[in-house]
């Protein structure tokens, strides 16, 4: 499942925010079948994609803390 979301730790540098939004939209694009969410359910939608990207950002703030990132070749 989402084999297309771009590892966003991989450089010494921290993933961008936008770079975490893109992958959490992608994510819950997957996950609720909805590329583009109908009006009825775009609040749902946009609380879900605030919650991963917030999520994704603790996970690789965290994870950075404790283990060094990985140099790109």
């Amino acid at each position: 499942m989402c084999r297309s979301i771009k590892t966003l730790r991989t450089l010494d540098i921290p993933a961008a925010d936008d770079e975490v939004r893109a992958a959490a939209l992608q994510y819950v694009r997957k996950v609720s079948g909805y590329r583009k969410p109908s009006p009825a359910n775009e609040r749902a939608f946009s609380a879900a994609v605030d919650e991963v990207a917030a999520a994704s950002r603790r996970l690789l703030e965290a994870v950075t803390a404790t283990h060094p990132a990985r140099h790109s070749a």
